[in-house]
């Protein structure tokens, strides 16, 4: 197996409105992800919501093992050609990472069958990730928990299916709970959502946050296999006359 390769998917609008945001990210979240992801040996290219086909063309997904995706203000922009490339290119292998407000992108709810609704609040408070799965490998390296001494708040109810594996819960200041990590097969592509990452706080320069999202694409990158085809099929063996 090759070294996976990663497209990351940034709307790039808020780090270029938000002054909060731009003195986090001055040339976006995607290059900050994208650094460390770099360095971390992983052939690494970015697209832009501005781009044409919002850079998700057939020629770019068929070149992607795996797909970071962070949108926020975008979301019902994103046109449905683009949307049907992506989720068609997960069913087929491709990995896909859903980071922070993905929850409400057109592709994981198509993916994920439902609306991706949560209670939300923005008051810079301390969130703690728990691991809950301490033996799955996206959380390979990680302490107990990660701290982030402010985040916004996501709370549960959380809108989507029971998750294949749950591998991080976390607590807010407030009170509030949530399914931070989840993962989930469809097709033969994996899906982790993995909820931190509000623009307007360094989270994606939290060394725990960036080596969760290295891993969680190593778990995400397509698995080598047989061909699926669905067709009519031969049968194996001799079948007896009716």
């Amino acid at each position: 197996m090759h070294t996976p390769r990663v497209l990351i998917w940034n709307e790039y609008r808020v780090e270029r409105a938000e002054p909060e945001a731009a003195a986090h990210y001055p040339n976006g979240m995607h290059e900050t992800i994208g650094q460390y992801l770099r360095g971390e040996g992983f052939p690494v290219k970015i697209a832009t919501f501005d781009e044409p086909d919002h850079g998700l063309t057939e020629e770019a997904l068929a070149e992607t093992d795996v797909l970071i995706w962070w949108g926020n203000k975008t979301h019902n922009l994103v046109s449905d050609e683009a949307v049907e490339r992506v989720c068609r290119r997960v069913l087929e292998g491709m990995g896909l990472i859903a980071l922070h407000s993905a929850h409400h992108s057109k592709v994981f709810k198509r993916l994920m069958g439902t609306s991706g609704n949560i209670k939300w609040r923005i008051a810079a408070e301390k969130e703690r990730l728990w691991v809950v799965a301490p033996g799955h490998p996206i959380t390979e390296g990680l302490p107990e928990y990660i701290e982030l001494p402010a985040e916004e708040m996501f709370g549960e109810h959380f809108d989507i299916p029971e998750p294949d594996k749950l591998v991080f819960v976390s607590w807010f200041q407030g009170g509030e709970v949530f399914r931070s990590g989840c993962c989930f097969e469809r097709g033969r592509g994996k899906i982790f959502y993995f909820r931190p990452g509000h623009q307007t706080y360094p989270t994606f320069h939290n060394p725990h946050v960036l080596r969760t999202i290295g891993n969680a694409v190593r778990w995400a990158a397509p698995v080598d296999g047989f061909a699926i085809k669905h067709q009519k099929h031969e049968p194996l063996e001799p079948l007896g006359v009716m």
